[in-house]
């Protein structure tokens, strides 16, 4: 009988490594790079070591990948940072094979237990279809929107929780596209159906961490202020080096207006480097906006003053008023721009306290095929702020109101381009 539970276990055991190869590899290489790369030493006070020695029996057992991926996912929980996340790579969930290629062309805040509309996009399926910002939204192809969060923490920080639900949210939106959406709209007392055609968008899919796809999006608009004066609205929604030229060019067409709004609402990060070029419009000296932190280095973004055009010709830099509009979907680079800014005193922020996600991270690729994202770096601001967990905090809040969105204002804006009157 000893024998032959002996051989059953074997038999167990040889089963479990061939659905998962090289799981212990991978447990143990993700536990190494975050020892080798963490930013702290100490590793905040958490015995990193005894967190391997507790969980390694866990990554034995496991018998999926995703098994797999949630034991490591609770190592590096163990950190209390953002910027750590296991992405599938070879071997894949039925989720990560789903095609959302194609956009409705709306975004949505979590709102209570529905979704709130605050923007349509121009000439979208989702306009055509009678939808506007300051909808509500109560349910997702029959699926009650009060479900996306069901499963996340009750004590979850609500910065967090609003970013999972929204998350979620737009990748339940998406989907390939040609097909249809059904969304369940409340207006007025009453709830009916929208059934929504899902488009491609133009442009180069980028995909951050676990985030919906996204396509760069550059918006630029001159808007009037209260008094009458004009003022630039340059909005973008993810930090890539195309984005730069676009940018640009739109402060150069408002170098005379009476102030800039930069619109990072729902801008999430990427390169963390663009910065020190996108303040330069901004600074007619080189200045300090905070520093980024490794184990054995430090690294300080500069706004370094952006004097010429493209083609060689000189033109001073804008000095005028400069307003930045955030909230709880601002995240990473979009973060360190912000309060960068408004730490030296160059921008006045308005809007909502930004997700607090703001570490520079790296990718690693992981002995399974997966890919571990990971912290490799704190960031502060130049008077020393640390904006991790904390956030951007605005110097004017301004709370969505949906009551506002539906009647076709921006109370954000609103506020920026009202300080903007007074400054000038």
């Amino acid at each position: 009988m000893r024998v032959a539970a002996a051989l059953v276990a074997a038999v167990c055991l040889s089963a479990q490594q061939a659905a998962l190869p090289r799981a212990l590899d991978t447990f143990d290489e993700a536990w190494a790079i975050v020892n080798r790369t963490y930013y702290d030493p100490s590793f905040k006070g958490v015995d990193w070591d005894a967190a391997r020695d507790a969980l390694r029996p866990e990554a034995a057992r496991a018998q999926t990948p995703d098994e797999l991926r949630a034991v490591i996912g609770r190592l590096l929980a163990r950190l209390g940072d953002s910027h750590f996340a296991i992405m599938p790579g070879s071997a894949t969930t039925a989720d990560d094979m789903v095609d959302r290629s194609g956009s409705p062309g709306f975004d949505v805040r979590a709102w209570g237990d529905s979704l709130l509309v605050v923007h349509v996009d121009a000439g979208s399926p989702a306009q055509e279809a009678g939808l506007r910002a300051g909808d509500t939204i109560v349910a997702i192809d029959g699926r009650p929107t009060s479900l996306l969060g069901a499963t996340l923490p009750d004590d979850i920080d609500a910065r967090v929780r609003a970013l999972e639900i929204w998350r979620a949210a737009m990748m339940r939106l998406r989907g390939p596209s040609g097909s249809r959406v059904g969304v369940s709209l409340a207006r007025d007392g009453s709830t009916r159906l929208l059934e929504i055609a899902r488009v491609a968008e133009p442009g180069q899919t980028i995909m951050l961490g676990n985030l919906p796809p996204l396509k760069l999006r550059v918006d630029v608009r001159a808007v009037e202020t209260p008094s009458g004066g004009e003022a630039g609205v340059i909005g973008f929604n993810i930090w890539m080096a195309a984005a730069d030229a676009q940018v640009a060019g739109a402060v150069d067409r408002f170098r005379g207006a009476r102030g800039i709004v930069l619109d990072l609402r729902g801008n999430p990060g990427g390169l963390a480097g663009m910065i020190m070029g996108i303040s330069g419009h901004f600074f007619d000296t080189r200045t300090a906006l905070g520093t980024m932190k490794t184990r054995t280095s430090e690294l300080t973004f500069f706004a370094n003053p952006r004097t010429s055009r493209p083609d060689g010709t000189p033109v001073d830099v804008y000095d005028g008023p400069v307003a930045i509009l955030i909230d709880g979907l601002t995240g990473s680079a979009s973060e360190c721009f912000a309060g960068g800014m408004q730490a030296v005193g160059r921008a006045r922020v308005f809007g909502t306290t930004s997700m607090g996600q703001a570490l520079p991270a790296s990718f690693a690729r992981l002995p399974n095929g997966d890919t571990l994202l990971h912290a490799i770096a704190d960031f502060v601001t130049a008077d020393g702020t640390r904006l991790e967990g904390r956030g951007v905090v605005p110097d004017e809040e301004v709370p969505l109101d949906p009551a506002a969105l539906a009647s076709g204002r921006d109370p954000v804006l609103d506020a920026a381009l009202a300080w903007i009157d007074r400054e000038r």
